[in-house]
C-alpha cells in the first residue's frame, strides 16, 4: 500500500493555490462580457420565415479568387456559428483566405408554427431558394455546396435531386451509412419511438437534444471539463475560449417535429439513404445521381459521426472525381482546433479552386 504524503503544509499550499485561481477566475469571467454569435463581417442577402442567408466579407479586404460562390449548409440541431466561433478559430475566415466567396444558411429557431415543416420544406424549399438567390446575385446557374453533419446529408439529397445547380460538393463529418457498429447515437435512437415522441411533443426540444449529445460522454462533458476549468481560470484567453464553446453547446434550437420524425426514421432507423429509398417531395434520392466532384472530409476521432459512417460515401455516389480528407481530431475539433485551421479550410479551397 502506498501512503499518501499529505502534510498540513502541502494541503495549505494546494488550497491557497486553488482559491487564488478561483479569485483570478472571477475577474476573468467578468471580463468575458457578451459573446457574439460569429465574428466575421456578414450581410443578410435573403430571408424567408425563420431562415436567413448570409454573405461573408473578408475583414482583410481580400477579394475572392474563386468565381463560383460556396454555400455552407449546417445541421439543424446546432447553431452554425461554430464555423465562425472566434477570430483565430473560424473555418469561414479560413475559407475566405483560401479565395472562396462564402455564403451560409442560418436555419433559425423553429417554434410551434413550424411543427409541420418537412424535409421537403427544408431541402426543396429553403435550401433550393437560397441557392436560387445566390445564383441570381452572381448571374450563374450553379454553386459550390459545403454540407456539415446533418447539413451534409441534406446536401447529398439536394445534389442528387438538383444536380444542375451544384458545381462541386464538399461534405464534412457527414453520416452516410447510419447503422455502422460503432455509431453510438444510431444505436440509441433506434430504440426510441420517434412517432410517439413527435405526436406527444410536437417540436422536439433543443434541450432534450443537447442532453442526448452530452450523455454520449457524460463524465467528460458534464463533469470533468468543469473541474479542468479551474486550471485555466488564471488565463483570460483560455477562459474566453471556454465560454465561447459553452455558449454554442447550450444554444440549441428546437427541432421542427415532422422534419425530425422523417430524418430519424428514414436515415437512422431504416438507413434509407444508402438504399436509395429516402423520398423527398415525391422523388427518391439516389446517390448515384451525384456526378459532380465530391470532397468528403471526416474526423478520425469523431464520436458522433464515426469515419465508418462517412467513408461509405465513395461507393454510393456516381462521380468518378471523389476525394477523401482525413482529419486527426474530433467532431468539434475539426472546426476550432489550431491544426484544423491550418489544414481543413486551405485544403477545401485548393480542391475547389482546381475544379471551379
Amino acid at each position: 500500500m502506498i501512503a499518501l504524503q499529505l502534510t498540513p503544509e502541502k494541503i495549505f499550499k494546494e488550497v491557497t493555490a486553488f482559491n487564488t485561481k478561483l479569485a483570478e477566475g472571477i475577474v476573468a469571467l467578468r471580463a468575458v462580457g457578451d459573446l457574439p454569435s460569429g465574428v466575421t463581417p456578414k450581410e443578410e442577402v435573403y430571408s424567408e420565415d425563420k431562415v436567413k442567408l448570409y454573405h461573408y466579407k473578408n475583414p482583410t479586404g481580400k477579394k475572392p479568387t474563386n468565381k463560383t460562390p460556396l454555400l455552407i449548409s449546417y445541421a439543424l440541431v446546432n447553431r452554425p456559428y461554430m464555423a465562425d466561433l472566434q477570430e483565430n478559430r473560424s473555418m469561414i475566415r479560413g475559407l475566405l483566405d483560401a479565395g472562396q466567396d462564402v455564403y451560409l444558411i442560418d436555419w433559425g429557431y423553429p417554434d410551434r408554427s413550424d411543427r409541420f415543416l418537412t424535409l421537403d420544406d427544408y431541402i426543396n424549399g429553403y435550401l433550393d431558394r437560397c441557392i436560387d438567390a445566390i445564383c441570381a446575385r452572381h448571374g450563374i446557374d450553379a454553386v459550390n455546396l459545403l454540407g456539415i453533419c446533418q447539413g451534409g446529408a441534406f446536401s447529398l439529397c439536394y445534389t442528387a435531386l438538383h444536380p444542375e445547380k451544384i458545381e462541386n460538393l464538399v461534405t464534412m463529418v457527414t453520416p452516410v451509412d447510419f447503422q455502422t457498429g460503432d455509431n453510438m447515437l444510431a444505436h440509441w435512437i433506434r430504440n426510441v419511438d420517434v412517432d410517439l415522441l413527435v405526436d406527444t411533443l410536437g417540436n422536439v426540444s433543443g434541450d432534450l437534444m443537447n442532453w442526448t449529445f452530452l450523455n454520449m460522454k457524460p463524465y467528460r462533458m458534464m463533469g470533468q471539463k468543469y473541474i479542468d476549468m479551474v486550471e485555466i481560470l488564471d488565463n483570460p484567453q483560455q477562459v474566453n475560449n471556454f465560454m465561447h464553446m459553452e455558449k454554442w453547446i447550450f444554444d440549441s434550437p428546437d427541432q421542427a417535429g415532422e422534419a425530425y420524425r422523417q430524418f430519424i426514421n428514414d436515415f437512422y432507423k431504416y438507413n434509407k439513404l444508402i438504399a436509395g429509398e429516402v423520398e423527398i417531395g415525391g422523388r427518391k434520392v439516389n446517390l448515384k445521381d451525384i456526378k459532380v466532384p465530391v470532397l468528403n472530409i471526416y474526423a478520425q476521432d469523431d464520436h458522433l459521426v464515426p469515419p465508418s459512417a462517412s467513408k461509405p460515401l465513395k461507393k454510393y455516389v456516381g462521380t468518378k472525381d471523389y476525394t477523401e480528407l482525413s482529419f486527426k481530431g474530433g467532431h468539434i475539433g475539426i472546426y476550432v482546433s489550431s491544426s484544423a485551421q491550418r489544414e481543413v479550410p486551405p485544403s477545401i479551397g485548393k480542391w475547389l479552386n482546381k475544379r471551379s
